[in-house]
């Protein structure tokens, strides 16, 4: 499962089943769990570990060093979890000791080529990040987002569960959970309604998903009055509560 032509180096862990492409370089210190396939010229430097059926494609570059300048070889990790698709060309760095020291992806996510994920990002599960995007470090992206084309995050974002960006989109605050946002600077654009439809949401919900955006990004309230409104619609539904949740863990304000 290993072509003559890669490099492996004796200090990795690879389960029997692995695959190795052509002229492909895994590092010391990277765990690589079963079903897993390394593509041609694709760099894996540890320490990393890979999970479960995961497909890197040629000339990704996983587990190196991140270009924060304050980093210094400290022995920092990236973990990624099972059934990802990494496409060409994607770049994913390793954490700093500043943060917690590691950047995790989770499970089933897609990364189109030439994605970048810089170092001590927490990239949740199901998440669609098209080509080109770029999050900065210390980005966290809660489950099931889907990323646009070209979309750029600033460091320290939070990209709530379930929202969306649009191709080109700048993004300088946190996106609460649902909220599609597209320009530059990104501004919100409502909610994601036909997608809750499709995950099989209840009417309820989504009316009462309506009723919290409008309080929030219509009402001219301020965030605190908002949050207050919310109260009661986040304690009788889980996914208002979601939306609500997403905007006190806030850092950096939100998208309006």
């Amino acid at each position: 499962m290993i072509h003559p032509t890669a490099i492996v180096d004796p200090k990795a862990e690879l389960a029997p089943d692995v695959s190795v492409g052509p002229y492909a370089i895994i590092g010391a210190g990277v765990q690589i769990d079963e079903g897993t396939s390394i593509g041609p010229h694709a760099v894996v430097s540890g320490p990393t570990t890979l999970g479960k059926h995961n497909r890197v494609f040629q000339f990704a570059s996983v587990g190196e060093a991140c270009q924060d300048l304050k980093y210094n070889d400290e022995p920092t990790r990236l973990e990624v979890g099972d059934n990802n698709t990494i496409r060409e060309g994607v770049t994913l760095h390793r954490g700093t000791v500043q943060d917690q020291g590691v950047t995790k992806v989770g499970s089933g996510n897609l990364l189109m080529a030439y994605v970048h994920v810089a170092h001590d990002c927490v990239v949740g599960d199901n998440i669609i990040v098209a080509n080109n995007a770029a999050l900065a470090g210390h980005v966290k992206v809660g489950d099931g987002v889907i990323i646009g084309g070209g979309t750029l995050i600033h460091q320290f974002c939070q990209i709530g569960a379930y929202s969306m960006t649009a191709a080109g989109t700048v993004v300088f605050q946190d996106i609460p959970a649902f909220v599609m946002a597209a320009g530059n600077r990104a501004r919100a654009n409502g909610m994601n309604f036909e997608g809750m439809r499709r995950r099989g949401y209840s009417d309820d919900s989504i009316a009462a998903l309506r009723r919290a955006y409008k309080t929030v990004f219509r009402a001219g309230l301020t965030l605190d009055d908002a949050l207050g409104r919310l109260a009661a619609d986040a304690a009788a539904d889980n996914w208002v509560a979601l939306f609500r949740d997403s905007l006190v863990a806030a850092k950096r304000g939100i998208v309006r």
